[in-house]
């Protein structure tokens, strides 16, 4: 029997289909069981492996003890939608409406799939760039749309300006931008957000902003898209506590854009996941009105992690691309004298028993060769984990 459907366009939106229909595993998946096999240290994943704040743990604990175990609301639980208003407010001094302005998620995962399947007719342009994150691909490709690149090339990996204007057209529905950006950890400057808008203007295009690394930057601020003139009223934005609490694991995301954005991407929400984490939500709350210290404190803390990777893989002979936001930091193992990065991935674990993810999966297959040498490596792990990898790496 042959199995058709909309899953054959997912899975060749997100690089997964093979020529003669099957479908294959994802790098992700063959770098995770390759660390499992080696008993290698995996910075391929982009998890941390430290829970978060007590006190916030200690509110889900809490939460699940007094009840809080049935369907929250399908917007999302009040006292969330409130802290999510609040901190846009603290933050980015962006005025939101929590009532109508705001909706709850399932992880950020699911706020980009409900936005894209509600925004999307079969045919319309979505702009990203490129290397992106994997699931932008395949995302795009569910919703009908047709997917659309700006490349981002090394060292600084900024875009140039005059190719973002040209792929941007009237047949442009979306602009999908992640910044702080996965996987090459760079943060898009102000004249290239305010192109987006204004681009965005020009072609009555709708932009996304995928910003779930907001509060991990180093030595510069982020920059929300909705700030700047004219945005606000064509921007949806999403993010969520997962990366800023360490909780990846609850999936407790949201979106926030002018009202009837946020009803138009109900509609299509609440037949994917209805609701989610509700003993998670009020937690969340929480932590989202922790003080000034803690957000600083975060960041701090990963750029330690970062340096200290960076030392590691530098000792080692890596060309390297400093971050400035994010979870990961991108090595060229062509300085080492590897020219394929999938392959020295691959080896990489009886190299040196570390696991790292080439950049070459964040890409379509016509760019393949542009990014062939580079490795993304996660740098969001314990200090000694990562100490004892980079002396691993060292001996290459």
């Amino acid at each position: 029997m042959t199995i058709t459907g909309a899953w054959q366009r997912t899975a060749r939106g997100a690089g997964l289909l093979g020529a003669d229909g099957s479908i294959s595993a994802s790098i992700f998946a063959e770098m995770s069981a390759l660390a499992m096999r080696t008993g290698s240290i995996n910075l391929g994943q982009g998890f941390p492996d430290e829970d978060g704040p007590a006190v916030v743990l200690e509110a889900a604990r809490q939460a699940i003890s007094d009840g809080v175990n049935q369907y929250p609301p399908g917007r999302g639980m009040p006292v969330l939608l409130e802290a999510i208003a609040r901190h846009q407010q603290r933050f980015y001094d962006i005025t939101l409406n929590p009532e109508t302005e705001i909706l709850v998620t399932a992880g950020a995962t699911e706020a980009l799939s409900a936005t894209l399947l509600a925004l999307l007719e079969p045919g319309d342009e979505v702009v990203t760039f490129e290397p992106f994150y994997d699931a932008y691909g395949g995302l795009i490709a569910l919703a009908g749309g047709v997917h659309r690149t700006v490349r981002l090339r090394a060292p600084e990996f900024q875009p140039d300006l005059d190719e973002l204007a040209s792929v941007v057209t009237d047949r442009t529905r979306l602009i999908l931008i992640n910044n702080p950006h996965n996987p090459t950890g760079t943060v898009f400057s102000r004249e290239t957000l305010e192109l987006i808008v204004a681009l965005a203007h020009k072609h009555d295009a709708l932009i996304v902003t995928d910003e779930v690394y907001e509060h991990l930057t180093f030595g510069v601020t982020h920059l929300p898209v909705a700030t700047l003139p004219g945005a606000r009223e064509r921007t949806v934005t999403i993010s969520s506590g997962g990366k800023t609490f360490s909780t990846t694991g609850w999936k407790i995301g949201w979106l926030s854009a002018p009202a009837a954005i946020v009803t138009a991407i109900l509609a299509v929400k609440q037949f994917l996941t209805y609701v989610n984490g509700a003993p998670f939500q009020p937690a969340t709350a929480l932590g989202l009105d922790l003080p000034d210290s803690y957000y600083a404190g975060i960041a701090a803390d990963l750029a330690a992690k970062r340096d200290l990777l960076a030392g590691g893989l530098t000792a080692a002979g890596f060309t390297l691309t400093v971050p400035r936001g994010s979870y990961f930091i991108v090595a060229d193992a062509a300085a080492l004298g590897y020219e394929n990065g999938v392959e020295f991935c691959r080896m990489l674990p009886e190299l040196a028993g570390v696991v790292g993810i080439p950049i070459s999966a964040f890409c379509s297959p016509e760019h393949t060769a542009e990014y062939a040498s580079l490795v993304r490596f996660a740098f969001c792990k314990r200090v000694d984990v990562l100490e004892e990898a980079a002396t691993r790496l060292a001996r290459l």
